[in-house]
């Protein structure tokens, strides 16, 4: 059952569109400003603590759930599509779809990275902007995490480097630069507003994971390739590798890779760096094994000021997490010239 709690704001530590960060009564809370509006200092504001009490990954923030100060609050919301839908706080974001204008049927082999963790996102789009200068990428955020963009320090931190030219937000999950109602609609969105000659495809924040083999986030890369696959595009996996990771099975590469490429029933291009020992992917058959020079992902990501971790671990303590994320950026960037690029078949 949800936990909630009184208190007052007591200060707002940072804000930007859509998301406030506050404390209340010594507790770090957020405030999803689309939902319930933005708060002041002195508001008496409900929050919704259960994450942080079962010691979910949240990063040990609260959730602002209403505000008392006030007896009503509306703002125009952006079409008749709901999302959130049928629960206390959905919201009228609309859709792309609504202005009734046919997206591209078919997208025409564009590169469509799916990623399984959303660091994975920042490193395809730093190798990617290294690889095709210029070159416009959008991000597509699925439902499988995080609803709101708004949360993702890292879409913050990318799109205003100019890493990212748009955003479209699919399913439930919301706020993007365009919202769309499924992820197929949500790719051919991003390919007619942005002009995307390439589009990365995950998860926001927050994903799950259990203990059984089948039972997490991650699985949706296998749907993210069959539905690409499907809409023409050249699906390309973003591989997730540790060498760090204490848990077995996500040393060296993660089962959560390996369980996706076998539910995946389009084909996928699945880089890999360099000098990768190819006995150690097993599991892959039946899908684009390719080998690409990646660069330094730690000078690249320090060039570039973005800062990226994974389970609290940085390039310096991980470098093959970073490694394999970025081989998929720059095979993205190779497959704009089609896929004898990189000696695959049509």
């Amino acid at each position: 059952m949800p936990s909630f709690r009184t208190g007052t704001v007591t200060s707002l530590i940072s804000q930007r569109p859509g998301l406030q960060r506050v404390e209340v009564d010594g507790r770090r809370a957020y405030v999803l400003t689309r939902l319930t509006g933005p708060v002041a200092v002195g508001d008496r504001v409900v929050l919704n603590t259960t994450a942080v009490e079962l010691g979910l990954g949240t990063g040990g923030w609260d959730v602002v759930h209403w505000n008392l100060a006030r007896e009503e609050w509306s703002e125009p919301g952006g079409g008749r599509v709901m999302k959130l839908r049928y629960t206390s706080l959905q919201v009228d974001v609309g859709a792309a779809e609504e202005a009734g204008e046919e997206p591209p049927a078919d997208l025409a082999g564009t590169p469509v990275v799916a990623c399984g963790l959303h660091s994975q996102v920042a490193c395809v789009a730093v190798a990617y902007a290294h690889a095709a200068p210029g070159s416009p990428l959008c991000y597509v955020m699925t439902d499988g995490g995080s609803l709101p963009l708004a949360l993702s320090d890292l879409v913050a931190a990318l799109t205003e480097k100019g890493l990212l030219v748009g955003t479209v937000t699919v399913g439930q999950a919301f706020g993007g630069d365009r919202e769309a109602v499924n992820l197929v609609s949500g790719l051919q969105v991003a390919r007619r507003d942005f002009g995307a000659e390439a589009i990365v495809v995950g998860t926001g924040p927050g994903v799950v994971g259990t203990s059984t083999a089948t039972g997490f986030s991650a699985l949706e890369v296998a749907g993210i390739v069959d539905l690409a696959g499907r809409a023409g595009a050249r699906p390309v996996v973003a591989l997730r590798w540790s060498d760090a990771d204490a848990r077995p099975r996500h040393r060296g590469l993660s089962h959560h890779s390996v369980a996706a490429l076998q539910y995946a029933h389009e084909r996928a291009v699945v880089p890999i760096p360099s000098g990768a020992s190819r006995v150690e992917l097993g599991g892959l058959g039946g899908h684009d094994v390719v080998e690409l020079d990646v660069p330094d992902m730690a000078a690249l990501l320090a060039q570039t000021a973005v800062e990226v971790t994974t389970m609290g671990r940085g390039p310096a303590q991980d470098a093959g997490f970073f490694t394999y994320a970025g081989a998929a950026g720059v095979a993205a960037a190779s497959l704009r010239d089609g896929p004898g690029s990189l000696g695959l078949r049509p």
